[in-house]
């Protein structure tokens, strides 16, 4: 990146005033975007980690300014040296940006930076005053001339995301260190409110997301992530098991009637937030029972069916309808939604079909050949698939697979196989979920792959598979399997069940309605607004991404609410600033893994109690139990506020 100017970011300064384009140096750790959005340049950002000037127009001081105020505003309060010393350094830039500024104002400055970032309690304070200090350093001589010329500088336009490396890696954005700060404070209840805000399935969320938050805390630079998705579910099952009502504020009912295909998270959210804005919302869901692929693709031992029911329940409870065993495309049509004065359609249907091996045997309709989502589906009914078979073998290595392997024990298969093509570090699954199979028996062969599923008189017998050594990396970056000539083997089992992928079936899009569709047999939309060629019939979750993780559905929810209400208002559907924010962030990256924070370590992150693994494998009781209270507020504790202010100059 040789177009910026000038650079202090990640510590490493670049300094490209008054070079030719040839002379300039790349500026290192910043992948920093040349548009804000389709009319607005980025000519400068200021962050926790420096300063980074593109456009020599942009004026240092007020930039500094501007940061100032925003970090101050930020600032808790709840130690003296970042609550008094940024109001006081706030107070001396606007001094100078108003002309009214004295030299001694720099050397003052510098002292308050230095010690409110060695004495701070939180990240905010122990970053916030660094790109000041750079701004100083490295151009004394514009604060110098600002102060001189006694002009008062024009305040310039600024857009400020306050962040967090948790934060930002949710795909849903939770407020995580807000939550998580009001935990440690005792205030649950406040708690939980917040993460509505956000999303309205805490208690699915804090069970069953795959934490890449937790994947982004800075608290694992010290010693061990910060427990957040458990956090996150001891402040719903806080809210359930004493039965407390949620305080809920509903806006004016419109008139406007939004339909919404399918009751999973992304549909149940959006609901959630059109109601909050007082639409009158009818979901059509073709299963008997509210949560989707949640409710029936995840097992009750890791999400009990009465925590999606209840979560369902408070939807319910905004005045949402749910028709429930309604298939769309059979028993209605979305051109008689639209017949039936529905404004806007959501199309939010999960992946609930299975994508094939390619491996011979599969397509002959042996019995006991049983793809995973269908043999999870029946398991979450309560019927065993083939109870006539007792050995197992699955393929694949992703959490649905494991969700097999697991719930075959729990039906009463005693003898239970996972077929992996890469070595167990590749595998897509759930670490801990990894870990758990391990420890209730399922046997695993790590660099294998079928190559004929094996039957007779009708009925599968085993799987005939062979073995695999890794070669050179693939397009996701792996490196790919290659057969070893010669080294078949075989697996017996009654039951073989194929769980490499997902499919989304889209047969009920009416070709009169012209909605377009992918090569990957998903639905197209238009960039940031969620709408399809239908500017009525919006689509998000998996039906749009293809099979994907839970929490990203339901942020897509909840952003759609927001496209069908401006919609609905006659507003211009568009990527809201907000939006645009979380995605550059996104781009410049606000954690990383090989900063050294100095903070002593040593207290190691606190784990859910779980049922012992020859208890719970026959068994579907909820195989965790949540924190109690002493344990939640000192796993808050632990959390290091890694608050981050960003400012972009546009």
């Amino acid at each position: 990146m040789t177009d910026i100017l000038f650079s202090s970011w990640g510590g490493t300064v670049i300094d490209n005033r008054g070079k030719t384009d040839r002379e300039r140096q790349p500026v290192p750790h910043l992948n920093l975007p040349l548009e804000f959005d389709h009319e607005k340049k980025i000519k400068a950002f200021i962050g926790w980690d420096g300063i980074a000037i593109r456009d020599p127009e942009v004026n240092l001081v007020d930039l500094v300014r501007a940061y100032m105020e925003a970090v101050q505003k930020e600032s808790c309060g709840k130690c003296t040296p970042c609550r008094v010393g940024t109001e006081i350094m706030s107070t001396l830039l606007n001094r100078i940006a108003e002309g009214e500024g004295k030299l001694e104002d720099l050397d003052q400055l510098k002292s308050l930076g230095e010690m409110i970032l060695s004495s701070s309690k939180c990240n905010l304070g122990q970053t916030g005053p660094k790109p000041v200090l750079h701004a100083l350093e490295y151009y004394k001589e514009e604060f110098s001339e600002a102060i001189r010329s006694k002009k008062k500088i024009p305040r310039q336009e600024y857009k400020i995301k306050v962040t967090a490396p948790c934060e930002s890696a949710c795909p849903s954005h939770l407020p995580i260190t807000r939550y998580v700060e009001l935990i440690k404070e005792g205030r649950y209840t406040e708690s939980l409110a917040a993460i509505r805000e956000a999303t309205c399935l805490a208690g699915i969320l804090g069970r069953v997301c795959i934490r890449p938050c937790e994947d982004n805390c800075r608290r694992q630079n010290v010693d061990e992530c910060v427990s957040i998705k458990w956090l996150k579910r001891f402040v719903a099952d806080y809210e359930l098991e004493r039965g407390i009502k949620p305080e809920v504020t509903k806006a004016p009912t419109r008139s406007e009637k939004v339909a919404i295909i399918g009751a999973g998270p992304s549909g149940l959210t959006c609901a959630y937030y059109l109601a909050l804005k007082g639409y009158p919302v009818t979901i059509f869901e073709r299963l008997g029972e509210p949560g989707g692929m949640a409710a029936v693709g995840i097992p009750d031992y890791r999400l009990p069916r009465h925590i999606v029911r209840y979560e369902a329940s408070l939807v319910e409870q905004l005045g949402v309808e749910i028709r429930y065993n309604v298939q769309v495309g059979k028993d209605i049509t979305l051109s008689q939604m639209l017949e039936q004065g529905y404004k806007a359609i959501y199309i939010a249907v999960g992946a609930q079909t299975n994508t094939p091996m390619g491996v011979e045997g599969e397509d002959k309709g042996y019995k006991g050949f049983i793809p995973g989502v269908y043999y999870l589906l029946e398991i979450n009914l309560g019927r065993d698939p083939y109870p006539e078979g007792k050995r197992v073998v699955v393929v694949g290595g992703g959490n649905v697979a494991i969700d097999c392997v697991r719930s075959s024990f729990r039906i009463g298969k005693p003898d239970v196989n996972l077929v992996y093509r890469r070595t167990k570090k590749e595998m897509p699954a759930d670490r801990v979920e990894i870990h758990d199979a391990e420890e209730e028996g399922v046997k695993f062969h790590y660099l294998c792959n079928p190559i004929r599923i094996v039957a007779k008189e009708g009925k599968v017998v085993g799987m005939e598979c062979i073995r695999m050594e890794l070669g050179e990396p693939d397009e996701s970056g792996r490196r790919r399997p290659v057969p070893i000539k010669g080294s078949e083997f075989f697996i017996e089992a009654d039951i073989a069940i194929p769980a490499i992928g997902q499919a989304i079936d889209l047969s009920f899009l009416e070709e009169q309605l012209g909605i377009k569709t992918t090569k990957r047999s998903t639905i197209a939309i238009q960039e940031g607004t969620f709408q399809t060629s239908r500017p009525e019939i919006f689509s998000g979750g998996d039906c749009v991404t293809g099979p994907d993780v839970l929490v990203r559905a339901a942020g897509h929810g909840k952003r759609v609410a927001e496209k069908i209400d401006a919609y609905l208002r006659g507003v211009e559907v568009k990527e809201s600033e907000e939006e645009r924010l979380e995605t550059l962030m996104e781009k410049i990256k606000v954690y990383s893994k090989d900063e050294k924070i100095g903070v002593p370590g040593g207290q190691k992150r606190a784990m859910l109690e779980m049922l012992p693994p020859e208890t719970r494998k026959w068994v579907f009781d909820e195989v965790e139990k949540g924190f109690p209270i002493p344990v939640a507020q000192k796993e808050a504790e632990r959390c290091l506020r890694c608050v981050r202010v960003g400012l972009f100059a546009v």
